[in-house]
């Protein structure tokens, strides 16, 4: 797969991204990939690739670009349960500071990046996250109903929370259609229903599904978390969600 990196320009400055596209000529549907909260780095580089091969351009932006290129922290070739506290121990205050001003922001920058690339065809793209990156997804939907028409968050954090623009607040605005692929423990009970009633009420075409015997990070191969079996189901959710919006390979 033909891949780059590139720079965004932002409100803020300029964000570095890894892009992905099909080795073939022409315009494909476009894909904006939010990160989990370690980044942009090799495991999400090749998942960007892979999903390049079923016919789209994939735009994976450093989502801590003010602070540096990725990666600002030092990750270990794999993160172990003894290396994870330490490593979110340095992102955790990146990611609190990443407020719903920056978000949308950010999320206007990337999408009018995406959709001025030469490679990428004219109309809707789609959205998908990981992690606290599947909040920023839902909340990119929300905010551009008029240029996301799919999107998918998968181990998704901070989806269901008290603040009064929390993600599950915002679903009446959406018009994408979307998939949310949870591990066990993600989201108490009451929260799952929570959000699932907000979708229903908002009429969106939507599957909420919590992926048996998963924890939190299992799409993640160079994490302790990672399943073979949920990241699998994972591909099987996403790409038709992709494909029945967008089109596709």
């Amino acid at each position: 797969m033909p891949t780059k990196t590139l720079l965004i320009p932002t409100p803020d400055g300029r964000a570095d991204a890894f892009a992905a596209s099909p080795d073939r000529d022409g315009r494909h549907p476009g894909v904006l990939l939010y990160t989990d909260a370690f980044g942009v780095r090799p495991v999400i580089e090749e998942m960007a690739r892979e999903l390049a091969e079923h016919g789209y351009y994939v735009l994976v932006p450093n989502l801590y670009y003010r602070h540096g290129e990725a990666p600002v922290a030092d990750l270990p070739a794999h993160i172990g349960e003894e290396e994870r506290p330490a490593v979110i121990g340095r992102l955790m205050p990146l990611i609190q500071e990443h407020g719903t001003d920056r978000v949308l922001r950010d999320a206007d920058a990337f999408l009018a990046f995406l959709g001025a690339q030469d490679e990428v065809a004219d109309g809707p793209v789609g959205v998908t996250g990981y992690c606290w990156g599947a909040a920023l997804a839902m909340r990119t939907a929300a905010a551009r109903p008029d240029r996301v028409a799919a999107v998918a968050g998968f181990h998704p954090g901070f989806l269901v929370t008290d603040a009064p623009d929390s993600p599950h607040r915002l679903v009446d605005r959406l018009t994408a259609r979307v998939h949310l692929g949870l591990a066990e423990g993600d989201l108490t009970p009451e929260a799952l229903g929570e959000l699932t009633r907000a979708l229903d009420a908002a009429g969106v075409e939507h599957t909420t599904e919590v992926y048996p015997g998963s924890v939190h990070g299992f799409t993640m191969s160079d994490t302790d978390a990672f399943s073979s079996d949920a990241s699998q189901r994972h591909w099987d959710r996403l790409l038709p969600l992709l494909e029945g919006a967008l089109g596709g390979a």
